[in-house]
This record gives C-alpha cells, sequence and structure tokens, in this order.
C-alpha cells in the first residue's frame, strides 16, 4: 500500500500533544466529518454495527508471562465451555512453551497468537523464535509493539516495524500495539507519540490487510487504570483519520483499532459502545475464562436496535 505522502513527509494532523491546536473544534471540522460520513455509511455484519470502521469486532486475550500447565488448562477448559458471540474474531495469546498445549486443546472458534517473533528467518539467534517456527506450530497471529516490549527490552519504532513486516511476509497476522506513557499524555504528547509509532509500522509494512491496531496507554496496562470512553475514543478517531492522511482511506475504513489497558468485565460495555472502538486486547482478564467470555459478548453494545 503506497503512502498518501512522499516518503519522509507523512502529512500529520494539526495537533498539540493531546488536543488539536485550535482552542475548540466544532461540527465542521474534517474530523467530525469524517466520521459522520463514516456512521451514515457504516454496514452491519450479522446484526453487529461495523462501528466507524468496517472490520469484525476483535477481542484478544495477552496472557503474558503467566500460567502453568495445570492452570492453563483449566483456562482452556473455561474458554471451550464459554458461549461466545459469533461475530468476533477471538485470539488468545499464551506464552510460547505453552503455545502448543493450547493449540491442542482449544476450540477451533479461537485463534492462537503469539507475544513477539523475530525479525528474520531462524538462526543463531539465542532465545528468539522465528515466524516460520510459529506458522508451524499452528499460530495465526502475533503481537508486535506492545509497551512492555518497547520500554523494558528497549525496542525503538523501526525495529519494531520491521519485525511486523517480516511476520506478514510469513502470513502471520499482526497485533501492532501503540500507546503512551503517563508523563507524555501529562504533558500533552499523546498524538505525537501514538503517530511516530504508527509511522515505525507504515514505514516498514506494504500491506495493512493483515494487521490490527491495539492502543494501549501504558499508564492503563495492569494497573486498575482506565481510559475513560471518551479518552478512548479520542485517540482511535485519531489514529483512524492519521491512516486516511498517511496511508489511505480505505485502509483508515478497513483496519481495526482496539483498546487495550485494564479492560475487564466491569468497563467493556461502556468502552464498546464508542464508535471507533472496534474490540480489546485484554491482559489480566484474559486469564479468567468466565470474564475473558464476558469482554468478548461486549460486542452486542454495537447491535443495532430493532
Amino acid at each position: 500500500m503506497s503512502m498518501a505522502s512522499a516518503p519522509g513527509k507523512l502529512a500529520y494532523p494539526q495537533y498539540s500533544g493531546l488536543r488539536r491546536t485550535c482552542a475548540c473544534v466544532s461540527n465542521s471540522h474534517p474530523l467530525f466529518l469524517r466520521r459522520a460520513d463514516a456512521a451514515a455509511s457504516r454496514r452491519s455484519f450479522g446484526g453487529i454495527f461495523a462501528m466507524a470502521g468496517t472490520g469484525k469486532f476483535f477481542v484478544g486475550g495477552n496472557w503474558k508471562c503467566n500460567g502453568t500447565k495445570d492452570s492453563i488448562s483449566k483456562l482452556v477448559a473455561d474458554l471451550n465451555s464459554a458461549t461466545l458471540e459469533n461475530d468476533v474474531d477471538v485470539v488468545v495469546a499464551p506464552p510460547f512453551i505453552y503455545i502448543d498445549q493450547v493449540k491442542r486443546s482449544l476450540v477451533d472458534r479461537i485463534e492462537i497468537s503469539a507475544q513477539n517473533s523475530w525479525i528474520g528467518k531462524g538462526g543463531a539467534f539465542t532465545g528468539e523464535i522465528s515466524a516460520e517456527q510459529l506458522i508451524d506450530i499452528g499460530c495465526k497471529w502475533v503481537i508486535h509493539g506492545h509497551s512492555e516490549r518497547r520500554h523494558i527490552i528497549g525496542e525503538d519504532d523501526q525495529f519494531i516495524g520491521k519485525k511486523a513486516a517480516y511476520a506478514l511476509s510469513q502470513n502471520l497476522k499482526v497485533i501492532a500495539c501503540i500507546g503512551e506513557k503517563l508523563d507524555e499524555r501529562e504533558a500533552g504528547k499523546t498524538f505525537d507519540v501514538c503517530f511516530q509509532q504508527l509511522k515505525g509500522f507504515a514505514d516498514n509494512v506494504s500491506s495493512w490487510t493483515n494487521i490490527v491496531i491495539a492502543y494501549e496507554p501504558v499508564w492503563a496496562i495492569g494497573t486498575g487504570k482506565v481510559a475513560t470512553p471518551e479518552q478512548a475514543q479520542e485517540v482511535h478517531a485519531a489514529v483512524r483519520d492519521w491512516l486516511k492522511k498517511n496511508v489511505s482511506a480505505e485502509v483508515a475504513s478497513e483496519t481495526r483499532i482496539i483498546y487495550g489497558g485494564s479492560v475487564n468485565g466491569s468497563n467493556c460495555a461502556d468502552l464498546a459502545k464508542k464508535e471507533d472502538i472496534d474490540g480489546f486486547l485484554v491482559g489480566g482478564a484474559s486469564l479468567k475464562g468466565p470474564e475473558f467470555a464476558v469482554i468478548v459478548n461486549s460486542a452486542t453494545e454495537k447491535k443495532v436496535a430493532a
């Protein structure tokens, strides 16, 4: 997919940190007009609104570095017995060493993601896992750009973008994570940070067809704090606008933008109602089968009243 602007000249919307540079934004602002046009033309999938984007609701569970053989067997059993909405793509990301166990025992309805993959073909890279190996054991997805990889391991935007590009080249779909730290939000740099991280992906991938973007404000991950539905919606709408300006209107419409950051069974319904929130990437709550099912089923908040 070609970029809308010349290389190195990406067109950034006129934002100053979190807020746009104008003191107030009227209903005639292009961003709001775009969202109004999208609302007027949105389609439904099996009774589920397609939201501002046109993709199916998506819920991923990132199990991180958690679990034992026994606890994962119990979690898989809970997921297998759960009643899940049909019109939702559901993915779970176990630790590497349990992927095969989960793949062999989990219902096919739920797809498997890895939590990371190497930047290229396998070889003499101690501790790494290649995209080819993940495909070989049945993974369909991989997570790249998670804040714990960015800020603890030290991966930068371009390295992450290259890893995503290689995974896509090997037919792994990518959950591409972006998000600001607390000090960046307080300094009014939320959009600047998210757009720069998006650029790391855009500079390296040739197609967005198999990418889901996960907005995860770092200050909300595992802290019990969650962005308000309005805060999340504001960033999601800005991300979609960035895609429209810097990639294409088609990609902006079709790419799913999901929210992550202390999502649970209590707050998911209000978040799911927002136009540009196309699903969730769930951390701690994904380790509890019944609660994860509640989050998956929050897709019903998109249903059109008869």
